[in-house]
């Protein structure tokens, strides 16, 4: 995947848990996630590789998840990272990159990224992350 992606956003969350706590929901979130996507009727549609929507890249213990695709519309990159927060607990941040080639591309981008449904998406996830913590 190529490292030289746009920047989209950055969305963080603020967990009340160590960070290897932290860690331990977010392997359980991605690995969820790579399971359940598959069974999504839009990846179809959306033809993405891996099939999955998503693949690990890179994974360092109780610091970053990389998350890399690719589909008809878009390149992309989710950068999860696991920082202490002052004064206790964890920070998760989502650090999101993708490029959206073509015409297809840009209308898909309107689409996704002009309505907020990334900003929904993403935030759901680092809840669905930090809750993971008290599983």
């Amino acid at each position: 995947m190529d490292d030289e992606l746009p920047y989209i956003d950055e969305h963080t969350v603020a967990v009340h848990a160590p960070r290897v706590l932290v860690w331990t929901a977010l392997q359980r979130y991605t690995a969820s996630l790579l399971r359940s996507v598959e069974r999504n009727p839009l990846l179809v549609v959306l033809g993405p590789k891996p099939r999955a929507g998503f693949a690990i890249a890179e994974s360092t213990p109780q610091r970053r998840i990389v998350l890399v695709g690719r589909h008809r519309f878009s390149r992309y990159r989710l950068v999860f990272e696991i920082t202490d927060a002052p004064g206790g607990g964890s920070l998760v941040h989502a650090h999101s990159y993708a490029s959206f080639p073509g015409l297809h591309g840009r209308a898909y981008r309107a689409l996704v990224i002009g309505t907020g449904l990334h900003v929904v998406a993403t935030n759901y996830m680092l809840r669905a992350i930090r809750a993971g913590t008290s599983a």
